[in-house]
């Protein structure tokens, strides 16, 4: 199907990508000045803002309770935003919306941004915090049973390799994995696939942007063929946990994503790879909105109720 219409009437009007590097403070004004004012944000039960002491120092986080209850599941949120991009501000209502369908408490992570901290500062806050939530059962009122991260693009990018450093360093606790069309490969070989083709121009994110927006967190010297750098590059991926991956039709990073959730599903993860039809990238940040994209938040919801971890 073509893109859906009320996101082509909008991409009409934005110009294409010319490849060349952003400036990261004049874009965050930007982002900024299209946040949601408070008074029209989803209501939920509490929202509160706060900092996670973790082992390399404190992150802000942002916690959102959905309703009045003695206990919770556990999702701990990664912003997408290219690592230079987002806060906790701008996906404020992409968290309340996670809270709301899953009915689990979100904790939002205000991690460090590129270029003022790269590679691999954000990924260590985000993994930081999934500890520190872990330690926190009585403050937070955990039930002890889910505790799920999830991200969307670059988020998408923490949420698997906070899965496979927490893996690696014996760290069991995670039952769940959820990754919004995420940014996996940072190599960006145009010939490596090809949605990266296929959606070059025309959808919002653009192939020939790429490089160019991801090198504010990369440029400490990171490799991108490391696994931690570029999750897909991890040889293997057994023992990870479950994983539900959901990508846009029209998005140049889509077939890192599915072949991603291919690669778990081979090493024995249970896998599901949803694709949405008619999206574009950022779609459930950007065009939540939209009944049909909306749905990506019921069925993470769906996700993470079916089989509760313990």
């Amino acid at each position: 199907m073509p893109i859906h219409p009320q996101i082509a009437e909008i991409l009409d009007h934005i110009p294409p990508a010319d490849g060349t590097r952003p400036d990261p403070a004049t874009m965050r004004a930007a982002e900024e000045q299209r946040v949601t004012p408070a008074a029209d944000r989803l209501p939920l039960a509490a929202v509160e803002d706060a900092t996670a002491a973790t082992a390399i120092g404190e992150v802000a986080i942002r916690i959102y309770t959905p309703v009045e209850a003695d206990s919770y599941g556990l999702l701990v949120y990664f912003h997408g935003g290219a690592f230079f991009l987002g806060s906790l501000d701008t996906h404020d209502h992409v968290a309340r919306s996670l809270a709301k369908e899953t009915g689990h408490k979100v904790i939002s992570v205000g991690y460090r941004l590129a270029p003022e901290a790269s590679f691999p500062a954000g990924l260590d806050d985000c993994y930081g915090v999934v500890r520190w939530a872990a330690g926190e059962r009585e403050s937070l009122k955990w039930d002890g049973k889910n505790l799920a991260i999830a991200g969307d693009s670059s988020g998408g990018n923490f949420v698997a390799a906070v899965a496979a450093k927490a893996h690696d360093y014996g760290f069991n606790r995670i039952t769940h994995q959820i990754l919004f069309y995420p940014s996996l490969d940072l190599d960006f070989d145009v010939e490596r696939y090809a949605s990266l083709q296929e959606n070059a121009r025309g959808y919002g994110l653009e192939t020939i942007g790429l490089r160019p927006w991801n090198s504010f967190y990369v440029e400490s010297g990171a490799d991108p063929a490391d696994p931690l750098v570029s999750p897909i590059k991890r040889a293997d991926l057994a023992g990870l946990p479950p994983a539900l991956i959901i990508t846009a039709e029209f998005d140049p990073l889509r077939d890192e994503g599915e072949l991603y959730g291919q690669r778990l599903a081979e090493a024995g993860v249970e896998t599901k790879v949803s694709r949405y039809s008619g999206a574009n990238h950022g779609f459930v940040q950007n065009f939540s909105w939209i009944p049909e994209f909306y749905r990506a938040f019921e069925e993470t919801g769906e996700f993470l109720n079916a089989r509760p971890g313990q």
